[in-house]
């Protein structure tokens, strides 16, 4: 499968390939905007709410972290070592293919984004799928690299945002108190 993805992708225009050469990265950049919207309108949520949405960069990093782990114990080859033509320049030696850390930080963006705002779940969802399957047409990865990835990154997240928001919360509270009154009474409202 792999070696078909890639062929059709070779097929593709040049801006195609441009295209999904930054299209993760860029796509990383909107899930951090993202971010920091659900910051602002969770400014004036309960300090729980709050804590959540700043728990989930929190929980993305640690992921990666956690999917960095998984790659140091594998040691899976990357597939572009094989002698294939793809769009993007194979990584160096040591940089291993199993899992695919743009498929767990777009799938945990989007993860952690959905648990504090619902409503982006049609979009975040499938745009961190589509740049974790870019991983493949660009020649990087394997299928099974970005899917594991995706599922990693997706369930992981939320699972950690949710385990620390508890850390978090006291931490909210105790800013919100340094903050002016006329500050804290415009959020209240």
């Amino acid at each position: 499968m792999y070696g078909d993805i890639v062929a059709f992708a070779m097929s593709m225009p040049e801006w195609v390939h441009t295209l999904a050469e930054i299209g993760t990265d860029a796509g990383l950049l909107l899930f951090a905007a993202l971010f920091a919207v659900a910051f602002w309108r969770a400014r004036a949520a309960p300090d729980r709410d709050l804590a959540l949405t700043l728990a989930g960069p929190f929980a993305v990093v640690a992921a990666y972290v956690l999917s960095e782990v998984v790659k140091l114990l594998i040691k899976e080859e990357r597939p572009c070592r094989g002698g294939i033509a793809t769009i993007a320049a194979c990584p160096p030696v040591g940089d291993w293919s199993f899992p695919s850390n743009h498929a767990v930080i777009a799938a945990a963006s989007a993860g952690a984004l959905t648990l504090v705002w619902r409503r982006l779940a049609w979009l975040v969802l499938p745009l961190a799928a589509l740049m974790a399957f870019s991983r493949v047409f660009v020649g990087v990865h394997y299928p099974h690299d970005v899917a594991i990835g995706y599922l990693f990154g997706v369930t992981m997240a939320p699972l950690l945002a949710l385990l620390t928001v508890g850390a978090f919360t006291p931490l909210v509270r105790r800013t919100r108190q340094w903050l002016p009154p006329a500050w804290r009474e415009s959020q209240a409202r």
